[in-house]
């Protein structure tokens, strides 16, 4: 089937550092044979500028210039796209989530909106409950939910992906994934950045809702789901859907809040309440999994930069180790904490780590060439679901709900401090 790719926003940032990129790789390695791409923008396109760095996509490639708020402008380039029934039509919208809820009602007004038209989304997925029901509630106006691909680019990371694989192939951890073995799962994402100047942007967001609600929360539906059965990864989503589903409200007496030193001078906002950290405390109410502690940590200004799924297994004393550690980025692979002996006459003890890296020499797809893969092919197991999103909201809303009472401590920390301390 031939792919028509529209994007929106084609020369913005996110184009030209993801996009065009993994759009080269996949046409460079044959990946989807028949592909038409049109990019589309507000102002006049200098192509060859563009696509300077690109040959492969010279010959596949053309633009369109229009107003996104005119509605009569989708209907002409309904007649530039002239889409025929043995062809699909993916829309990628890199553009603001005004911008592409209102693209969405423009596209279904002008009849782009049959069963082989895609959409997709990039977060936020809504600011808070309301809104994300509202959004997934436009969107349902002229498209169906198998029409929609809310992307979360964690999700398509290798090791991500790796987690079903490492829990279900190995009877190392598939016996002991439950409260019996262990203890605590943190899933963290640590950033040694700060805002870098993006004080509009985080002043609106915050760390909840910047990377909590969407990246983080699905890193941990992948840890508590239940592994689908023969590998099946068109379960996938089901079954991260139901493990959000089993986990409580969360609440201000398990969170804290923190803000590092010289935020409020960055943002000029001296009286700026935005978290630019945050430790949730969660319980998931599934039987095996009910005595874990659950926390989702991220923050800004930290000491070090590091994704990582934590699962702490129980111990019987304080000296004994155990810690299996996913690490999503930067240096994908998995570490198992050990305490051996000591080479020596002696009978001492000490921590190593046994790990596993990818090879150097693998090449690891880019996110965003899964992602864009993975649309035409219509595999949806890694985007997220408007139901998913809804639930993840429902979690989090508690919070959102205290904070803007005044509820809870916004506690300060230097920059460069370790995560763990706070």
């Amino acid at each position: 089937m031939k792919t028509k790719l529209l994007i929106f926003g084609v020369t913005g940032d996110l184009s030209r550092r993801k996009l065009l990129p993994a759009l080269r790789t996949i046409v460079s390695s044959n990946l989807v044979p028949e592909l038409h791409i049109t990019g589309i923008s507000r102002r006049q396109i200098d192509g060859q500028q563009l696509l300077a760095g690109y040959p492969e996509l010279v010959p596949l490639m053309d633009f369109f210039t229009m107003d996104m708020t005119d509605p009569q402008e989708f209907l002409r380039l309904k007649q530039q796209v002239q889409l025929q029934p043995d062809e699909q039509l993916v829309v990628y919208l890199s553009v603001p989530p005004k911008a592409g809820t209102a693209i969405t009602d423009a596209l279904g007004e002008a009849g782009l909106n049959t069963p082989n038209v895609k959409i997709l989304f990039e977060k936020p997925f809504g600011v808070d409950l309301a809104s994300a029901q509202d959004m997934i509630a436009r969107t349902g106006r002229y498209f169906d939910e198998a029409q929609l691909y809310r992307i979360d680019h964690y999700l398509a990371k290798e090791m991500a992906q790796n987690i079903i694989a490492l829990r279900s192939g190995n009877a190392l951890f598939s016996h002991i994934w439950n409260d019996s073995a262990i203890d605590a799962i943190d899933v963290i994402a640590s950033e040694s950045i700060d805002i870098e100047g993006r004080a509009d942007f985080y002043e609106q967001t915050g760390a909840l809702r910047d990377l909590v609600q969407g990246h983080l929360m699905q890193l941990l539906a992948l840890s508590l789901m239940e592994i689908p059965r023969d590998f099946a990864w068109s379960d996938v989503p089901r079954l991260r859907l139901r493990a959000l589903q089993q986990l409580q409200p969360a609440s201000i007496s398990t969170t804290v809040r923190g803000q590092y030193e010289g935020y409020k001078d960055e943002v000029a906002n001296p009286s700026s309440q935005v978290e630019t950290f945050v430790k949730v405390g969660l319980r998931t109410t599934d039987p095996a999994l009910k005595h874990i502690a659950i926390s989702l940590v991220t923050g800004k200004a930290l000491a070090e930069k590091k994704t990582q799924i934590r699962v702490h297994l129980r111990k019987k004393d304080a000296k004994q180790s155990g810690c299996i550690i996913f690490n999503i980025q930067p240096d994908e692979g998995i570490t198992i904490e050990l305490f051996v002996k000591k080479p020596g006459l002696t009978r001492e003890f000490a921590r190593h780590q046994l790990s596993y890296r990818y090879p150097e020499q693998a090449v690891l797809p880019d996110a965003y060439e899964q992602v864009l893969v993975d649309a035409i092919a219509g595999h949806k197991n890694l985007f997220t679901s408007g139901d998913e999103v809804l639930e993840s909201w429902r979690i989090l809303q508690p919070l959102l709900d205290g904070w803007a009472q005044g509820e809870g401590q916004l506690v300060s920390y230097a920059k460069g401090t370790a995560l763990e301390t706070l």
